[in-house]
């Protein structure tokens, strides 16, 4: 009596293993959006609690910390911190230890007397800090610069910007940096923020585009790919150098003119493109 024979054949295996490769084919596009997504509700999330931090600060200040890029105009004044060092500065410290309510905003650490408030071996200056507005651990803080081989940063090149100074990053952890301790991290795109000129005399002048254009380029030159974000023809339009409010399109005035924007480059790591994340929406 013949035994019947089970299994299957090399067609029906074949057959098998190209119907998986093709669900394989169909989901891994798939869990890619869904981790994207997941990225952005994130980021947004790291947006609010931005946001709530400048709140804090505005009710303790009176008002937004600038983001202002000034060219040199006086003896304490330069032109190496720009917005986003300054978001930083005013929400965690010049040095993340706490911001200093003498700060003037210098890349330096001292304010336009040249004194050093940030000096950490004065008990009279660290006394009268504030305590960071946000939790230091979930900030996602990088020194911009490799300021020395004891103090590595995100990137090789800062100029013009100081590289010993520290902004906030988004959530989409593009770049591996090496820490102090020889670890490494997974850091995004600096933060970009830009206060408000509620003074403008045109509906024009709210933001000023130049408040970060320095951070752009230097991440352009290390991506080594374009920014539209650096070119005014791209998506943010600008007035001659102001940028747009982001809903220029459906009102002549900015959504908060006594506000703020903060940009994150998104999952693909370039400003300007249509994946940026905005405290105001996309």
């Amino acid at each position: 009596m013949k035994r019947k024979r089970t299994g299957f054949t090399i067609v029906e295996l074949l057959a098998a293993l190209g119907i998986i490769a093709l669900m394989i084919s169909l989901l891994i596009p798939a869990l890619s959006v869904v981790r994207n997504k997941a990225k952005e509700t994130k980021q947004r999330a790291q947006f609010m609690t931005i946001s709530l931090a400048l709140t804090a600060f505005e009710n303790d200040y009176g008002d937004y910390p600038g983001s202002d890029w000034a060219l040199p105009t006086g003896p304490a004044t330069s032109s190496d911190y720009c917005g986003s060092q300054k978001l930083t500065e005013a929400l965690l410290g010049w040095d993340l230890l706490g911001f200093h309510p003498k700060s003037d905003f210098r890349a330096n650490g001292r304010n336009d007397n040249l004194e050093y408030i940030y000096d950490v071996n004065n008990p009279v200056y660290f006394d009268q800090r504030k305590e960071p507005y946000l939790e230091l651990a979930t900030t996602n803080a990088f020194r911009l610069g490799n300021y020395s081989a004891f103090y590595p940063g995100l990137y090789n090149n800062t100029t013009p910007l100081a590289p010993n100074t520290f902004v906030l990053c988004d959530v989409f952890g593009k770049n591996n940096v090496t820490l102090s301790n020889g670890k490494t991290a997974k850091a995004g795109a600096p933060i970009l923020y830009y206060r408000a000129n509620a003074h403008g005399k045109t509906i024009h002048e709210i933001y000023n585009a130049l408040d970060n254009d320095a951070i752009v380029n230097i991440k352009q030159t290390a991506d080594a790919k374009i920014h539209p974000l650096a070119d005014p023809s791209g998506q943010y339009q600008y007035f001659y150098n102001y940028i747009l409010d982001p809903k220029i399109t459906a009102r002549p005035w900015p959504y908060r003119p006594d506000s703020y924007i903060l940009i994150s480059a998104g999952v693909d790591g370039l400003y300007g493109t249509d994946d940026d994340i905005r405290n105001f929406g996309n």
